[in-house]
């Protein structure tokens, strides 16, 4: 039996993460990296709001939390045809969109046939405030962890720097800030995350 895929809800954070299928690289190239967060934000902005992020080489981590059924439904365009749909197919139909689009590119750019991510998506609902401070570093220390890189902090298709710059971005910077007391509570917190318990339930898991 697949786990971690119940359906989404509105008003709701969550742990979605993804992988290429078989563990195959969905980021062929460099340039792979900001048309994937362009797509993210073509159809996944309109529904939910972001966090925190990671890219990695074959697959992704994101803490997003659901828009509100109104908000939702007053900026998907497409719910004129599916106005009869429930709020938990209209969310998993806009990621489904996003990486059927986000594929389909790739499939044509390197001439490969067939899926690109594994299916169904997983998701995890964040249900209290240590899972939400824990997920933010281990989504940020992602690349360290699988030896991507020597310093996570340096990484650059995470959040984690975007969460320190001041241009404008998409990210709730300001809240995830405010969240850990600060900027410079942000990055001492990041910087002694090595100490954090438990991180091992943050794992990505395919059946």
């Amino acid at each position: 039996m697949k786990t971690n895929i119940e359906p989404l809800q509105a008003d709701s954070y969550y742990h979605i993460y993804n992988r290429g299928i078989n563990g195959e690289n969905i980021f062929k190239e460099e340039r792979n990296y900001a048309y994937f967060l362009q797509k993210y934000t073509q159809f996944v902005s309109p529904i939910a709001e972001t966090y925190a992020y990671c890219l990695m080489r074959n697959h992704f981590h994101l803490l997003v939390k659901t828009r509100s059924e109104n908000e939702i439904k007053l900026s998907e365009d497409s719910l004129v045809k599916n106005a009869n749909k429930p709020i938990h197919w209209l969310l998993s139909n806009a990621f489904a969109s996003f990486f059927k689009s986000y594929s389909q590119t790739i499939n044509k750019a390197y001439k490969r046939t067939g899926r690109l991510f594994e299916e169904p998506f997983r998701r995890v609902w964040v249900d209290n405030d240590e899972y939400f401070t824990e997920l933010v570093y281990y989504i940020h220390h992602n690349p360290e962890k699988h030896c991507f890189i020597n310093d996570f902090r340096k990484y650059p298709h995470s959040s984690y720097q975007s969460h320190l710059r001041t241009a404008t971005t998409r990210l709730r910077r300001d809240d995830v800030l405010k969240w850990f007391g600060g900027r410079e509570e942000f990055e001492k917190f990041h910087a002694r995350g090595d100490s954090l318990n438990n991180l091992e339930k943050f794992e990505i898991e395919f059946d």
